[in-house]
């Protein structure tokens, strides 16, 4: 068994066309070829490189972290004197990733890393994450280090990105007891210590995932009197020079193997990451749109593993004589399951791309000054990954919840048992859809590209003639919802617009999928386009039939 070759949906997309960009802008002429032994020195030897870690990650997922997870599920991690101490096969599973050579995946080679572009990085999370989704929140948070790349000094890069790629732990400490969702109201007090040349950190982080890592990434305020983001700054803490303890280790609904951190921080030294001021406003921005990619592929990689389940348990379970996939009620969820899963896969893999054209644009003009056409080329990328992300969020983390609940659903009474994983994959998938931006901010997100007519610009880009009534139907909601000329109404309609934008445009990827490989994408590619249709439909008559004073009855209840 092998988590990455039993599934050829994912060589396929290793193997997209786009890729030759990416290899170009990331290897830079194949530079590296002459100083370190494993660079490739063209764009086949690079995607063999690919292919053969991801058959490593595949193997080690399959005969080892998949099955620890039910071990780390049911033990999950302690406090012991202010330190949080994993399960012990977690302990068991970092190793492997470790031996493996599976960190620092996404760096350059003269700090010990991989220079693998953001799509193999989302691959090995989505492996990862099939075997265990609480294992992947982990070890996929070694990609806060891109952030200290991009904005860290030279310095801090030499000093922290090895440690990262020899196996080092991250975590990005965030939100606090009054600051979720609303980072504005970050308190956690930076102050600048003249005698020994560096920042003090004090007061309380709360829901840090992974909180008693080696390396974090705080967002403090250092601009004293301010109330706003516009007084927050990114700080780097390394654990070893203490001062911060872990108060408790929050027991949840899934993903136990993750230890989910509320961290004290008394007077901790700490370094400042980039400058002050940008904290909230341009690094945390960064940080947040890798970990939302990061979560669209934890969604895609548990919609794999229910559907895994849901077809081993239909094909084998029998009932009036006849295996439950043969009957139309079981094979139509089934379906709708895989429909899903290969439509998540296509926003997914197309929204990394985008972020790996443009930031290795942007890597290479602190180089060298980029030409007119490359400029070009980083702004448009620029802005579809921007775009992209929060569909590619919103609608995989939603994905993941239904076809979790769907694999439940085909496993009857059994699927209700703790025996069998899916109620794992269940309990472990709701919170996607909560965390590093609700569904409801990912909505929030895409309004501007919605109204500024972004979305409908792709989408008739990429139309063939199959899609355009359901576009221009689109159209037609969109500007109905301006027409109200409200705030309000548009928030409040957003969701229905988001429905749509998101079903239309994964729907178009899918087809573009299916075209290049139908014997993969053929069927599900045409099951997925007619639940497009039906939801576009839904959501066109209830926008359609909407009234401003129709609010009234949602408000109150």
């Amino acid at each position: 068994m092998n988590y990455y070759s039993d599934h050829p949906e994912l060589k396929f997309h290793l193997a997209h066309p786009l890729m030759k960009r990416i290899v170009e802008l990331k290897e830079v002429d194949y530079r590296d070829k002459d100083q370190y032994k494993e660079a490739p020195a063209s764009l086949e030897e690079a995607l063999e490189n690919y292919d053969l870690v991801m058959e490593i990650a595949g193997d080690v997922a399959a005969n080892i972290i998949a099955p620890n997870s039910e071990s780390v599920d049911e033990e999950g991690p302690h406090l012991e004197d202010g330190r949080m101490i994993y399960a012990s096969k977690t302990f068991e599973n970092l190793e492997a990733m470790n031996k493996a050579g599976l960190n620092g995946v996404s760096m350059p080679r003269r700090y010990g890393g991989m220079n693998f572009p953001i799509v193999a990085f989302s691959m090995l999370s989505e492996i990862v994450a099939a075997a265990d989704a609480g294992f992947q929140n982990i070890w996929s948070l070694q990609s806060c280090i891109d952030t200290l790349y991009e904005f860290g000094s030279e310095d801090q890069r030499q000093r922290y990105i090895p440690r990262i790629c020899q196996g080092a732990t991250m975590s990005m400490d965030l939100t606090e007891p009054d600051a979720g969702s609303d980072l504005q109201r970050v308190m956690l007090k930076a102050t600048y210590d003249d005698d020994e040349q560096c920042w003090r950190l004090n007061g309380v982080k709360r829901f840090i995932t992974n909180g008693d890592s080696d390396v974090h990434l705080v967002l403090a305020r250092s601009e004293e009197g301010t109330r706003d983001g516009r007084g927050l700054s990114m700080f780097i803490y390394d654990k070893r020079t203490g001062g911060v303890n872990v108060r408790h280790i929050e027991h949840k609904l899934g993903i136990h193997g993750s230890p989910t951190c509320e961290l004290v921080f008394k007077n901790a030294k700490a370094e400042l990451c980039g400058s002050t001021r940008l904290g909230l406003i341009k690094y945390v921005m960064s940080l947040m749109n890798g970990a939302r990619l990061g979560i669209a592929a934890q969604s895609v990689g548990v919609c794999q593993e229910a559907y895994n389940e849901a077809v081993k348990y239909a094909g084998e379970r029998k009932q009036f004589d006849t295996v439950i996939k043969d009957f139309p009620a079981v094979y139509d969820m089934l379906t709708r399951i895989k429909a899903k899963l290969d439509a998540g896969r296509s926003v997914l893999y197309m929204t990394a791309r985008y972020v790996d054209i443009y930031k290795n644009l942007e890597d290479i003009s602190h180089e060298r000054k980029l030409t007119t056409e490359e400029r070009q080329e980083q702004k448009k990328y620029s802005r579809l990954a921007d775009a992209l992300t929060p569909i590619a969020k919103g609608m995989t983390s939603e994905y993941a919840n239904q076809c979790a609940y769907d694999a439940i659903q085909i496993h009857g009474g059994s699927g209700f048992i703790m025996e069998y994983k899916s109620q794992r994959l269940y309990r472990d998938a709701r919170i996607f859809s909560i965390y590093e931006g609700t569904t409801q901010l990912q909505v929030v997100a895409a309004l501007r590209y919605i109204t500024n007519g972004t979305y409908l610009d792709m989408m008739r880009e990429m139309d063939n003639g199959d899609f355009t009534a359901i576009i221009e139907k689109y159209a037609d909601a969109v500007e109905m919802v301006k027409t109200f000329d409200s705030k309000e109404v548009l928030d409040f309609l957003g969701r229905s617009l988001y429905d749509m934008t998101g079903n239309i445009l994964l729907a178009q990827m899918l087809a573009d999928d299916a075209s290049r490989a139908p014997e993969l994408f053929g069927k599900t590619s045409r099951v997925f386009m007619r639940l497009a249709q039906s939801e576009v439909e839904r959501c066109y008559a209830f926008i359609k039939t909407f009234r401003a004073e129709d609010l009234e009855d949602y408000k109150n209840v």
